[in-house]
């Protein structure tokens, strides 16, 4: 196995960088559609490609088409090894993971062929359909680096320490959690995903890319997928020009905002990995909160307040941020409530409580 691609950029064209992907190949299209990619652009995937969403198997074959056609250069990620499974040491937990992920790649390719995996499936069924019906899938997640190493750029799912820990610890530069929190900073551009942006603030939910020029580090994982108004990021170096370029696409109704509307002076982001709450009470679809490290008070949709299993509750993902909004301001509406339309504005998604109008109105 290859563990670095070395490369040099291609002269004179667009490089596009995307990652976490997820399965959510609509977001792809759209997000390359949005750029007007072309023949003469190079798109760079960086890692996590596969699962969580409903379309890895077809997201998969998108991408090997283009690298098939010299246009796409391809990072594994922490959920894109899934070739290891013809070699046995997967044995532990794959059926488990099968069963808990009706919709993960392995059970799509199953399914493609006729093959609905449940409990009673043996594992070497699941194997032998494999190597019959995906060896050139399997062969093409088996060739991909952890990193791809250009002249002035590391491309690199995770994240690295230090030059040896693509050699030593390669799981971890797929999984390397909290990057920028590690306080690290290089000599040339570490390029990465993995750990959602939105995560790195709790004032506000913001998944626009963080390009940190005085560290060399730029991450760009827009949660596609994990987070319900996440979005695919594309990180954009134009040729002759320095520094980046960013888009981004998220699918949503985009409508024309009628009224004014400041900026909260005060808000918070109820964060996934940080999202224990206790609920205090319940009123028109929206429960008030506190946010049990903080102590901080918000409502928030009822429907997002959950058990943990533990006794307690979660409240994932929320946020009291009301958006800055002018009249005739473009807003992404992710949803609406009987009180409030949850919107984005350049990436950052908060509360709209004025009117809105189609684009065209």
């Amino acid at each position: 196995m290859t563990r670095v691609s070395k490369r040099s950029l291609p002269a004179g064209r667009r490089v596009i960088t995307v990652s976490d992907i997820h399965g959510n190949l609509p977001y792809l299209r759209g997000l390359l559609a949005k750029l007007g990619f072309s023949d003469g652009d190079m798109l760079i995937v960086d890692g996590d490609f596969l699962e969580k969403g409903t379309q890895s198997l077809d997201t998969l074959r998108f991408i090997m088409r283009l690298c098939e056609k010299g246009v796409c250069w391809v990072v594994r990620g922490n959920c894109d090894g899934w070739h290891q499974i013809l070699g046995g040491n997967m044995d532990g937990f794959i059926m488990d993971y099968m069963l808990r992920r009706p919709d993960c790649v392995l059970r799509q390719m199953c399914r493609s062929q006729g093959l609905e995996v449940d409990a009673g499936t043996p594992l070497e069924t699941v194997k032998s359909l494999l190597r019959a019906h995906f060896a050139d899938e399997m062969d093409f997640l088996a060739s991909l680096p952890i990193a791809i190493d250009t002249e002035e750029h590391t491309f690199v799912h995770g994240g690295i320490s230090s030059r040896d820990m693509l050699e030593r610890e390669p799981w971890r530069c797929m999984k390397n959690d909290d990057f920028l929190g590690q306080g690290l900073s290089f000599d040339k551009w570490q390029i990465v995903g993995h750990w959602p942006v939105a995560l790195y603030r709790e004032d506000i939910c913001c998944s626009e890319p963080i390009i940190l020029p005085e560290r060399h580090i730029a991450s760009i994982d827009g949660g596609c997928v994990l987070m319900d108004d996440g979005q695919l990021n594309a990180l954009i170096i134009e040729p002759g020009c320095e520094g980046f370029a960013a888009e981004h696409y998220d699918g949503f109704p985009v409508m024309r905002a009628l009224d004014a509307q400041s900026a909260s002076e005060r808000s918070f982001y109820i964060r996934w990995n940080d999202s224990a709450v206790e609920p205090l009470s319940e009123s028109g679809g929206f429960t008030r909160c506190r946010h049990v490290r903080t102590g901080y008070v918000m409502d928030v949709p009822s429907e997002r307040v959950r058990p943990d299993g533990r006794g307690g509750f979660t409240a994932s993902d929320c946020t009291d941020y009301r958006l800055p909004v002018a009249p005739g301001d473009a807003l992404s509406v992710v949803y609406s409530t009987d009180r409030w339309h949850f919107c984005k504005k350049n990436g950052v998604s908060g509360w709209y409580s004025g009117r809105l109008a189609p684009l065209g109105e």
